[in-house]
């Protein structure tokens, strides 16, 4: 009960504190703003935290707080996403900002692999004849065997038969025989030991014992003795480890700055504080479909035979691009997923929230494609108020200029004071036409919770949000689900519902029905 206690205190605190520094925020920009328009009476007065809250004269707004007056100075900013805020208040929330560089990105990236065989080094055995293994040299996969060493005996009737045959040859004096003989010799892989013994004792060998084409490491050992064996058994594999490969991931977003020759540094958790250089051997050509990440396979070598298959690595691919690009760092970034937006600084206790085309984003810096640009200032800490702020102020003058002002602005034209008409009629400021559906809907308070549709008046994204339906609306023919098409106004803080009908499906065609 007591953290529950805590947990709400605490809550309601933060809530009350936050209101506060807002509304000393917002009454603060206010004061500069209208500083030389205090002999001229307020246009309107608004809430703090809701510019669609507007009443004629001073009051409270639905959260208690004193509402805040506009005048009429207040339209003739050249550009209507600026916040003016004073020292005092910059200080207060602890503004900080960063300048717009051009700087080389480099930002090495971090990922983890395994060590496995260099697979251009990695011999497999076969045998090329029918036999039985009389005796196996190697008894276990991961023993070390050096050229020439042997690795198994072999009866093989078909060898004994060729042996035979090339005794019988040499016999009859026959010399075109004789090395008919001795190629089919070599093409059933007769070890060139055993074939000098051959013809030196002039003796058939039984047993025909075969030695390790390279030094390595012994894998996949599929043989014991006694078993029978054919052309196309793998016996066994011969990995040499002087230098390994190290298969590792990426993902898919840093595809692009990985390059063959690339140098990377690697470590193991068996040896520690000792680090491996190598480099970038190969990329693969195609992106898993489930993991979303590139394969790129890394060249080590390995002198001290440290390395060994199914290591688990972690490695760092360094980024040698000497491209310079513009960047911020990180934090000033505010990221809405759809939008990326940073706050400028545009003047003396002047702010600007201004979208940007974010790119490449490490764990300091984001690269900015557009949007700003080299020596301007952007703030990296409490940007995320002032952005609020800019964007609310941004919206609230396109509600408030004419159709005529905004098209003198796009031409370049400048606005004067008197051009500036505010528009408070419920047709294009607090009412608009929507479509949306229903989510829930509590027939006894008349609140309904609706997915509407976006409204490009006002700049307004699609928004999940509870509506009230006016009194003399009807809601018998309504349910959750309903897809409906409507008409609202901003009452008292509250979405009214004044109008809405039915929307319904006919042969493909959307139809409204009241």
């Amino acid at each position: 009960m007591k953290t529950l206690y805590a947990i709400i205190v605490g809550g309601v605190g933060g809530a009350i504190l936050t209101a506060t520094i807002y509304s000393q925020f917002v009454s603060t920009e206010m004061d500069m703003t209208h500083a030389t328009a205090t002999e001229s009476a307020p246009l309107y007065w608004v809430a703090p935290m809701d510019p669609n809250f507007r009443r004629d004269e001073p009051g409270k707004s639905p959260m208690g707080m004193d509402l805040v007056p506009v005048f009429a100075d207040s339209t003739k900013e050249e550009d209507p996403g600026v916040v003016r805020i004073s020292p005092s208040v910059v200080n207060n929330l602890g503004v900080r900002t960063a300048k717009v560089k051009l700087a080389v990105l480099q930002e090495s990236i971090k990922t983890v692999g395994y060590v496995q065989y260099n697979e251009n080094n990695l011999l497999h055995v076969h045998p090329r004849v029918e036999g039985w293994i009389e005796k196996l040299y190697i008894k276990a996969s991961g023993e070390q065997v050096s050229k020439g060493e042997p690795l198994y005996a072999l009866y093989s009737p078909e060898l004994v038969n060729a042996q035979e045959e090339y005794l019988l040859a040499k016999k009859r004096n026959n010399q075109e025989l004789t090395l008919a003989a001795e190629s089919r010799l070599l093409a059933l892989q007769m070890p060139e030991q055993s074939m000098r013994e051959l013809k030196t004792s002039q003796v058939v060998q039984q047993t025909i014992v075969f030695n390790a084409p390279q030094s390595g490491v012994i894998d996949n050992l599929a043989i014991r003795e006694g078993f029978f064996v054919k052309p196309g058994t793998t016996l066994m594999s011969i990995g040499a480890l002087d230098d390994v490969w190290v298969k590792a991931e990426v993902f898919e977003r840093q595809a692009a700055q990985v390059k063959i020759g690339q140098l990377v540094t690697m470590t193991l958790g068996f040896v520690p504080g000792k680090t491996w250089q190598g480099q970038v051997d190969y990329v693969y050509p195609t992106v898993d479909a489930k993991t979303r990440t590139l394969r790129v396979r890394l060249r080590f070598d390995n002198v001290d035979m440290l390395l060994k298959p199914n290591m688990f690595a972690q490695v760092i691919i360094h980024n040698d691009s000497q491209e310079q690009t513009l960047l911020v760092p990180k934090e000033a970034v505010i990221r809405t997923g759809t939008q990326d937006r940073v706050v400028l600084v545009v003047g003396k206790g002047q702010y600007k929230s201004v979208e940007v085309n974010l790119g490449q984003v490490t764990s300091k810096l984001a690269q900015i494609l557009d949007g700003v640009e080299v020596g301007e200032q952007v703030v990296t800490s409490a940007q995320f108020l002032l952005d609020s702020e800019s964007s609310i102020h941004s919206d609230f003058m396109r509600m408030s200029l004419s159709p005529a002002d905004i098209g003198q602005k796009n031409k370049g034209q400048e606005n004067k004071a008197d051009d500036v008409q505010v528009n408070t009629s419920d047709e294009n400021v607090d009412s608009a036409d929507v479509e949306g559906v229903i989510n829930q809907i509590n027939f006894q308070t008349r609140v309904a919770n609706i997915s509407r549709g976006p409204i490009e008046k006002w700049g307004r994204d699609p928004e999940t949000m509870d509506f009230v339906f006016a009194d003399r609306l009807s809601l018998n023919k309504l349910q959750q689900g309903d897809k409906i098409h409507f008409t609202f106004e901003i009452q008292n803080g509250d979405f009214l519902i004044t109008d809405y009908g039915l929307t319904i499906q006919e042969n493909g065609q959307e139809l409204n029905h009241d």
